[in-house]
């Protein structure tokens, strides 16, 4: 008996006369359930994925990952946003990515994690237990192959990281930035630019902005207002950004080659 059934027992209503209604799963109502790794479970998988997993709601602010610290946790994030960063010895830290809905987080190599996680806003996450996740994805191979390509795209994410850190402007970061943004929030099709005019949801402070591209906050804002002024963007309030002209930024993202 597998893992998933030692844990769950699937059991169906039975009612005589009236058609069972199923129940609502968690998995039913959670931001994550088509995208990530959950999208290549079929229901019943999902369901019992679920069952085996604790259930845990963060407030703003908290740290639930902590660099250098043992990992017997895995985390899948349901819905709100992560800061994923690195501390520095002088007190600093940087900003290596943000998560959302659908991420994965804790899959350390080793015992310890490398890196650390802060909820920027409340958040809802599915926790497991390392073992029991080895277990899972022995018995569910299609989890693990979807975690292979997962893991191969965040490895092309860092090259480009490496790259924007250590060669491009700040005025080419921030162009990068943001429509690297907008392909990660499927606004645009696979390879294609976002439509004049795509409104993009920010959840990112300015303040986060700068710790993630290596500026400063008043070199963040600098650069905002001169693509604002340019007619490039517009900033209607500080948790969003309109895309007025996506080619010109491309323009500058790519300036570097």
């Amino acid at each position: 008996m597998t893992i998933l059934n030692k844990i769950v027992e699937m059991r169906r209503p039975v009612t005589i006369g009236v058609p069972a209604r199923p129940a609502l799963t968690h998995c039913d109502e959670c931001a994550a359930r088509h995208v990530g790794l959950c999208e290549v479970l079929s229901d019943e998988e999902l369901a019992g994925l679920s069952r085996i997993a604790q259930h845990i709601a963060l407030p703003a602010g908290a740290v639930f990952i902590e660099e250098g610290e043992p990992a017997p946790h895995v985390y899948n994030v349901n819905s709100g946003f992560i800061r994923l960063f690195k501390s520095l010895p002088d007190g600093r830290r940087q900003i290596t990515g943000f998560a959302g809905p659908g991420h994965f987080l804790g899959l350390a190599a080793g015992s310890a994690n490398i890196i650390s996680a802060e909820a920027m806003e409340p958040v809802k996450l599915c926790r497991f237990t390392r073992a029991a996740m080895a277990q899972i994805f022995a018995e569910l191979p299609q989890l693990e192959r979807k975690l292979l390509d997962v893991t191969m795209h965040e490895l092309v994410l860092s090259q480009q990281q490496m790259l924007l850190l250590g060669r491009k402007t700040a005025m080419e970061r921030i162009a990068t930035f943001l429509l690297s943004w907008a392909a990660r929030e499927a606004l645009c099709g696979e390879g294609k630019l976002p439509r004049p005019g795509t409104r993009l949801p920010l959840p990112v402070s300015r303040t986060d902005l700068a710790d993630h591209l290596g500026l400063t906050i008043e070199t963040v804002s600098r650069s905002l207002s001169a693509l604002k002024r340019d007619g490039l963007i517009d900033i209607p309030n500080m948790r969003e950004i309109t895309l007025l002209r996506p080619h010109a930024l491309a323009g500058i993202a790519d300036a570097m080659g």
